[in-house]
């Protein structure tokens, strides 16, 4: 069964490295992508993605607010924060905004690590 993933970050160079990541990794994993937070809440629920990658600083909606946003809806899927700030951000915010696991943007490793525990 294929898996959907929706990217979700302003730079268009982690997208297309992450597309090329996941299509390395897992050829059958369906991507879709989004340039900032509020595309994301507006795309999420026609996608209905089985997990969501989000950056954290981002225009117009960043990532812990369409977290939320997207838990109001409610989208289930898990929310991987996937962020270079990482180590600032309070473990109470990430609790209350539904982020389901924090990655540093520095560890693909740990990312394919903490995909992997969502698709078992």
């Amino acid at each position: 069964m294929t898996k959907s993933i929706l990217i979700v970050d302003d730079n268009d160079l982690v997208r297309a490295h992450l597309r090329y990541f996941f299509q390395l990794q897992h050829a059958d994993f369906e991507i879709h992508e989004a340039e900032d937070g509020l595309e994301a809440v507006e795309k999420a629920p026609q996608l209905i993605p089985d997990l969501i990658i989000l950056d954290l600083a981002m225009p117009r909606l960043n990532g812990l607010e369409a977290a939320r946003r997207l838990r109001a809806i409610p989208v289930t899927a898990p929310i991987i924060l996937f962020t270079m700030h990482a180590s600032i951000i309070p473990e109470s915010e990430i609790v209350s905004a539904g982020v389901n696991a924090v990655v540093s943007k520095s560890n693909l490793a740990d990312l394919q690590q903490t995909i992997a525990t969502f698709f078992k």
